[in-house]
C-alpha cells in the first residue's frame, strides 16, 4: 500500500536551491550525515531528515524544527556526503527562510545565541566564547543552567579570558553592516 503524504509546498526545494546553490534532488538518503553530526542527538532529526522534509515540501515542519537552529554549520556532514551536498548551506537557507517568514524558532533562546556570536565576530573579527556565554546568560537570565560545563571549559583552557582580535577588524565590521541586526 503506498504512503500518502500531505500536499507539499512545491516551491520549497526551489527556494532552498536558489538561496544555497544546492540541488537537494541529488540526496539519495544514504544516512551518512547523521552519525557524524556532532550535535545530531540534540537536533531532533538528522541532517538527511531535514533534507527529506524539504524534498517533500513540508515547509512548516522543517522551518519550525529545532534541527535548523541547532546545526553548527561545521560541515562535518558535508565532507562525508558522497554527493558533496553542502548541508550547512542548506541549513543557512532554511534559517533565512524561517526568519523571513517570521517562524518562531523551536529553540526559544537560539536566535539570541546566534546574535551574541555575530556580535563578537563583528567586534573582534572572530568569536570570543567567554563573552558569548556571559552575554547570552545576561540576556536569557539562565546564569547557572550549565555552569559546570563552563567551569570545565575554563579548567581545560577552552575559554580564553581575553579576546583575540584579527589585525584588520574594520574589514570584518564592514562586511556586517546593519543587515543582520534586523
Amino acid at each position: 500500500m503506498p504512503i500518502k503524504l500531505p500536499a507539499g509546498d512545491t516551491d520549497l526545494m526551489a527556494q532552498v536551491k536558489q538561496l544555497s546553490g544546492v540541488d537537494l534532488g541529488k540526496c539519495f538518503h544514504c544516512r551518512g550525515c547523521g552519525p557524524v553530526c556532532p550535535v545530531g542527538k540534540s537536533m531532533g532529526m538528522t541532517p538527511h531528515g531535514v533534507i527529506r522534509l524539504v524534498q517533500f515540501g513540508l515547509r512548516e515542519e522543517v522551518l519550525g524544527s529545532s534541527a535548523i537552529w541547532i546545526c553548527l554549520g561545521c560541515h562535518t556532514c558535508s565532507t562525508l556526503c558522497p554527493m558533496a551536498i553542502d548541508i550547512a548551506a542548506v541549513m543557512d537557507a532554511l534559517r533565512y527562510l524561517a526568519l523571513e517568514e517570521r517562524v518562531v524558532p523551536a529553540e526559544p533562546a537560539i536566535l539570541e545565541f546566534h546574535r551574541q556570536v555575530l556580535e563578537t565576530v563583528e567586534h573582534y573579527g572572530r568569536t570570543h566564547k567567554l563573552q558569548i556565554m556571559l552575554r547570552f546568560k545576561a540576556k536569557t537570565g539562565h546564569w547557572f543552567s550549565d555552569l559546570d560545563v563552563g567551569l570545565k571549559m575554563l579548567a581545560k583552557r577552552k575559554l580564553e579570558l581575553g579576546p583575540s582580535r584579527v589585525e584588520q577588524v574594520e574589514e570584518v565590521r564592514r562586511l556586517f553592516g546593519d543587515a543582520w541586526r534586523e
